[in-house]
């Protein structure tokens, strides 16, 4: 599957719901979403999954074509956003059982459902 960024981001705002993320809210959709979006896109779309941390939780985000994707950066400059945007970005390599931890498989499965119908719904081809 080739990666579009702003595809995928356009896709990912319909595909995000309560389902994927018990943080979501309609005001901020990417909210809590970091964990499960870039598992899914990971298994997607391939690259590395890095993460950034903060006080109390990390961040997770994708590197797609030798660039950083934070698809869920929106989360931190919307309406009910819980923490500021990140001053810099640690970039350490992670993996998709890390960022997959304390997350129910029922979240992953949700996204990628609905991303996948998202994108197929487009009339694009894929690859």
């Amino acid at each position: 599957m080739t990666f579009d960024e702003d595809r995928v981001r356009s896709a990912l705002e319909k595909a995000w719901s309560i389902d994927t993320a018990k943080q979501w809210s309609q005001e901020n959709p990417a909210n809590g979403q970091c964990n499960v979006t870039s598992a899914v896109i990971h298994d997607l779309f391939g690259g590395e999954i890095l993460r950034t941390r903060y006080p109390n939780v990390w961040h997770y985000y994708n590197h797609i074509d030798g660039k950083r994707c934070d698809l869920t950066n929106s989360q931190f400059v919307r309406p009910d956003a819980r923490l500021p945007a990140p001053e810099s970005y640690d970039n350490e390599l992670s993996d998709r059982d890390t960022a997959m931890e304390g997350i129910p498989q029922r979240e992953y499965d949700a996204l990628r459902a609905a991303l996948i119908e998202e994108l197929l719904g487009s009339k694009q081809p894929l690859a």
